[in-house]
C-alpha cells in the first residue's frame, strides 16, 4: 500500500513539476518574443523561472531520497505535502491569470485544463471544452490547414491538418511560438500569439501539451496603422515624385553649399547627365557661367528667392540652352534651412521670338509712322478739300436758289434744271460733311461735349425737321409723348446727328404708305434705349453682316435713292464714342428696328454751395442792384442748360439775357448788341466755341468783350486749352452757382473797367 502511495505521489509531483516547468518556460518564451519591448520584465521572469526550477529539482531529488526506505514512507509523505501546498498556489496563480489563455491537453490533444484567462478570452466555460475538444476546434480551420501544409514543406514530412499541426514542433522538442486566429464562442475572432510546450513524464514521454496564448489584437492594430502610414508615405512620395517629374521645367534641389541633392528627368535632359551623376555634383558646373550660377544660389539664400534669373545651361554634348532660373529656399519642420529649390525653364524659343518681335516692332513702328503720316496727310487733305469744295459749292447752291426765286420765275424746263442742280448740290454737301466727320473720327480729332441732356427735346427737334420729308413720301411718323422725359449723358449735337440719320434712312428705305415708330425706354438700370422701327423691305442675314461697312450700300447702288454708304458707319462710331451701343434687328418683308443704348442721366440741376440761396429764394444781389441792367449773351444749343442759366440770371436784377443756339447766331447777336459778357458753350453745331471766339477776337467791335467758356469738357487739358485760346474764364458743367456767379461778377467788373457797354436790348 505504501509503495502504491509512494508511486502515486511521485507521479503527481512529476506531473506538477512538468506542468509548472512548461508553464514557466512558455511564459518565458513569450516574454522573450517581446524582449525588445519588455526587456526588464523578461530578465526578472527568467531569473524567477530558473530559481523555481532549481528549487523544484532539488525538492524532487530530496523526496526520492526520502522515499527509498520503506520505513520512511509515512514521514516522506508528510514532508511532501508541505511543498505541494506551495506548488499548488503557484499553479493556481499561473492558470488563473486573466492575461494568458492556458490550455493543457492530454497526449491526444483533448483539453484537460482551461484556465480563467482562456475563459475570458474565448467566452467558453471550462466545462464546455474540457474532455470534449482539442485546441484546433477553437482555431481558424483555414489557418490550421495552411500551417499543416507549411510545416509539411518545411520539415519534409506529411502533417495532418488539425491538432497535430498545432503541436508537431513541440512534440519534436522544437520551441514553437506562432500566430493564430482564435474563434470565440460567439463567433467573433481575434489574433493570438500561441506558445506550445510538450509535457513529458520522467521517462521523457509526451503525456500532453500546454498552449499559452495572448491576445494580439492591439499589436495587430498598431501594425495595421503603421502599414497604413507606410502606404500613405509611399503614396505621398510617389505623388511628390510624379509631381516633380510631370513638370515641364527642369527642377533641382541643392544644399546650402550649392551641391545638387535631387533632380527630375527634365534636368537630366537639359544637362545630358543621369540623376546619379547629377546628385552630389556642384550646381554651377552645368552652366556656361559658373560664377553667375553660383551667384544665383547665393542670392536665393540671402533674399529667400530669385525670379527670372537668366542663365545658359550647357549639356554634356556641348548643347547650350538659355533658361529662366527661379528659386526659393526650403526648410524642415524645425525651420532649419535645408537648401534651395530651383526651376529652370527653357526660354530659347521665347528669346528667338523676342528677337523676332523686336525686329517686327521696328518694322511695325516704321509702318505705324508711315500710316500715321498717311492718315495725317489724308485728314489734312480731306479737311483742305472740304473747305475747297464748300466754297464753290456755296456759290452753286446760292446762285441756284437765287435763280429759282428770280422774277420773272424761270420756265418749267429751267426750273427742272435748277431743281436738279440743287438736288445734286445738297447731296454733294451732305457727302462732304459725312466724309469729313469720318476722317475726324478716324484721326481722333472729333471732340465730344457730353453732359446731361433731354433726349425728349432732341426727338422733338428731329420731329420738326424730318416730318416734311416723311409727309412728302407718304410715311406716317409716331414719336414718344412729351410728358415722358428721358435724360441721357451725351453730346446733344451728335445725338441729334445720329437720330436724323436713322430717321432719314427709315423714311428713305420704307414702302409707300409705311410707318416709322420712335420709342424710348429704359433698357437697364442706368441705360436708355431709343429705337426707330420702319416697315420697309427688311434686311437678309448676309446684308446685316455688311451693314456697317464704309461705302457699302447693300445693293442699293443702282436704286433710285441717293446715299453714300457712310452715314451708318459715322453713326455707329459716334454712338461708341459716347459709350453707347447700336444694334439692328430685321426681318425680310416685315421691316427693321435700329436701336441705340446710351447712359442714363438725371435732369440738369444747379449745385448750391454753402450759404447759397435756393432757386425760390431771392438773391441779395437782385434785391439790392446798384447798377443799371447789363447784358449777358449765352450761346448754347442745349435747352435744358439754357433754362438753368435763365433761372440764375432771373435772380439778378442787374442782368438781361440774350441767347443763341449756335455760333453763327451768337456772333451776329454779339455784333448787334455788344453784350457786356458772353457765355459760350464749346461744342456747338456748325461752329465750335473756339471758332466763334476767334471770330469775336478778330472783330474790333467784339474784341474787348470777355467771353466765359461753359463746357462739359472738364479735363485739366480742356481747361488749359480753353484758357490758352483766350477765354476769360473756363467753367465746367454741371453749373456750380457760387462759382458761376463769381465768374460773372469778375467778368462784369472787367467789362466796366475796359469800357465795354452793351447796346439797348429792346
Amino acid at each position: 500500500m505504501r509503495a502504491v502511495e509512494k508511486t502515486s505521489v511521485e507521479r503527481l509531483l512529476l506531473i506538477g513539476f512538468g506542468v509548472t516547468s512548461a508553464v514557466l518556460l512558455a511564459i518565458g518564451g513569450i516574454a522573450a518574443t517581446y524582449a525588445a519591448k519588455f526587456a526588464a520584465a523578461t530578465v526578472v521572469i527568467e531569473l524567477s523561472i530558473v530559481a523555481l526550477l532549481v528549487f523544484l529539482t532539488f525538492l524532487h531529488l530530496r523526496i526520492r531520497w526520502l522515499m527509498r526506505g520503506r520505513l520512511a514512507v509515512q514521514n516522506a509523505l508528510q514532508e511532501m505535502r508541505q511543498p505541494l501546498l506551495k506548488v499548488g498556489p503557484l499553479q493556481n496563480a499561473i492558470f488563473n491569470s486573466a492575461n494568458f489563455s492556458c490550455m493543457a491537453t492530454d497526449a491526444e490533444g483533448v483539453i484537460q485544463i482551461f484556465n480563467v484567462g482562456a475563459e475570458r478570452m474565448l467566452g467558453y466555460e471550462a466545462a464546455d471544452v474540457v474532455d470534449k475538444i482539442t485546441p484546433a476546434g477553437i482555431s481558424d480551420a483555414q489557418e490550421v490547414i495552411a500551417r499543416a501544409a507549411a510545416l509539411s514543406m518545411e520539415l519534409e514530412t506529411p502533417i495532418t491538418p488539425g491538432f497535430e499541426a498545432l503541436v508537431f514542433k513541440a512534440s519534436r522538442g522544437i520551441e514553437d511560438i506562432y500566430e493564430l486566429t482564435y474563434i470565440r464562442k460567439d463567433g467573433s475572432r481575434f489574433p493570438a500569439i500561441v506558445s506550445v510546450t510538450a509535457l513529458r513524464d520522467a521517462q521523457d514521454k509526451v503525456i500532453g501539451y500546454l498552449l499559452i496564448g495572448t491576445d494580439n489584437t492591439a499589436r495587430k492594430q498598431v501594425e495595421a496603422e503603421q502599414a497604413l502610414l507606410d502606404q500613405r508615405l509611399r503614396d505621398q512620395q510617389f505623388y511628390t515624385r510624379s509631381l516633380i517629374e510631370s513638370n515641364i521645367d527642369a527642377l533641382m534641389t541643392t544644399d546650402p553649399r550649392g551641391i545638387i541633392s535631387d533632380v527630375n528627368q527634365q534636368m537630366e535632359a537639359l544637362t545630358g547627365s543621369t540623376r546619379d551623376e547629377l546628385i552630389g555634383a556642384p550646381f554651377k558646373n552645368y552652366f556656361t557661367d559658373p560664377e553667375r550660377a553660383e551667384a544665383a544660389i547665393t542670392r536665393a539664400l540671402s533674399e529667400g528667392k530669385v525670379t527670372n534669373y537668366e542663365l545658359t545651361a550647357r549639356a554634356r554634348d556641348g548643347k547650350q540652352t538659355v533658361v529662366s532660373y527661379n528659386a526659393t529656399i526650403f526648410h524642415d519642420r524645425e525651420r532649419k534651412l535645408q537648401g534651395v529649390f530651383a526651376a529652370a525653364r527653357d526660354i530659347t524659343e521665347r528669346k528667338q521670338f523676342e528677337h523676332a518681335l523686336q525686329e517686327n516692332n521696328v518694322e511695325l513702328e516704321n509702318a505705324m509712322a508711315a500710316a500715321e503720316k498717311a492718315n495725317q496727310a489724308k485728314s489734312e487733305f480731306l479737311s483742305s478739300m472740304s473747305h475747297e469744295l464748300r466754297t464753290p459749292l456755296n456759290a452753286v447752291l446760292g446762285f441756284a436758289q437765287l435763280m429759282a426765286s428770280d422774277t420773272p420765275a424761270p420756265s418749267a424746263s429751267q426750273q427742272l434744271s435748277i431743281d436738279q442742280i440743287l438736288k445734286a448740290g445738297w447731296y454733294l454737301l451732305r457727302l462732304i460733311n459725312e466724309i469729313l466727320d469720318l476722317a475726324m473720327i478716324e484721326s481722333g480729332k472729333l471732340t465730344m461735349s457730353q453732359e446731361s441732356m433731354s433726349l425728349t427735346d432732341v426727338l422733338q427737334d428731329c420731329q420738326a425737321m424730318i416730318e416734311p420729308q416723311a409727309q412728302k413720301r407718304g410715311v406716317g411718323m409716331t414719336f414718344p409723348r412729351l410728358d415722358n422725359l428721358f435724360f441721357i449723358h451725351a453730346d446733344r449735337t451728335r445725338v441729334k446727328q445720329i437720330m436724323i440719320n436713322l430717321l432719314s434712312n427709315a423714311i428713305k428705305y420704307n414702302r409707300a404708305g409705311g410707318a416709322v415708330i420712335v420709342q424710348c425706354e429704359k433698357s437697364g438700370e442706368n441705360r436708355v434705349r431709343v429705337s426707330v422701327t420702319d416697315t420697309g423691305p427688311g434686311l437678309a442675314p448676309e446684308q446685316l453682316a455688311q451693314l456697317f461697312q464704309p461705302f457699302n450700300r447693300l445693293g442699293q447702288e443702282t436704286g433710285t435713292e441717293e446715299g453714300t454708304g457712310i452715314g451708318l458707319v459715322v453713326t455707329k462710331q459716334l454712338v461708341e464714342l459716347m459709350g453707347g451701343v447700336i444694334g439692328v434687328e430685321s426681318r425680310v418683308g416685315v421691316g427693321s428696328v435700329f436701336w441705340v443704348d446710351l447712359a442714363a442721366a438725371s435732369a440738369p440741376k444747379l449745385e448750391f454751395g454753402s450759404g447759397e440761396a435756393g432757386p425760390d429764394q431771392p438773391d441779395p444781389v437782385a434785391a439790392n442792384a446798384l447798377h443799371s441792367q447789363r447784358t449777358l449773351l449765352y450761346v448754347e444749343d442745349n435747352p435744358a442748360n439754357l433754362a438753368l442759366v435763365e433761372q440764375l440770371v432771373a435772380r439778378r436784377g442787374d442782368l438781361k439775357l440774350l441767347s443763341a443756339i449756335d455760333g453763327y447766331l451768337g456772333i451776329r447777336l454779339a455784333r448787334a448788341y455788344q453784350p457786356d459778357v458772353i457765355l459760350m458753350d464749346i461744342n456747338l453745331p456748325g461752329m465750335s466755341g473756339f471758332g466763334a471766339l476767334k471770330i469775336l477776337r478778330d472783330d474790333p467791335v467784339t474784341a474787348r468783350i470777355p467771353v466765359v467758356a461753359l463746357s462739359a469738357n472738364a479735363g485739366p487739358r480742356d481747361v488749359e486749352k480753353g484758357l490758352e485760346a483766350g477765354f476769360f474764364r473756363y467753367l465746367t458743367k454741371p453749373i456750380k452757382v457760387d462759382e458761376f456767379m463769381d465768374a460773372l461778377d469778375v467778368a462784369l467788373h472787367y467789362a466796366a473797367e475796359h469800357g465795354v457797354a452793351s447796346k439797348s436790348v429792346g
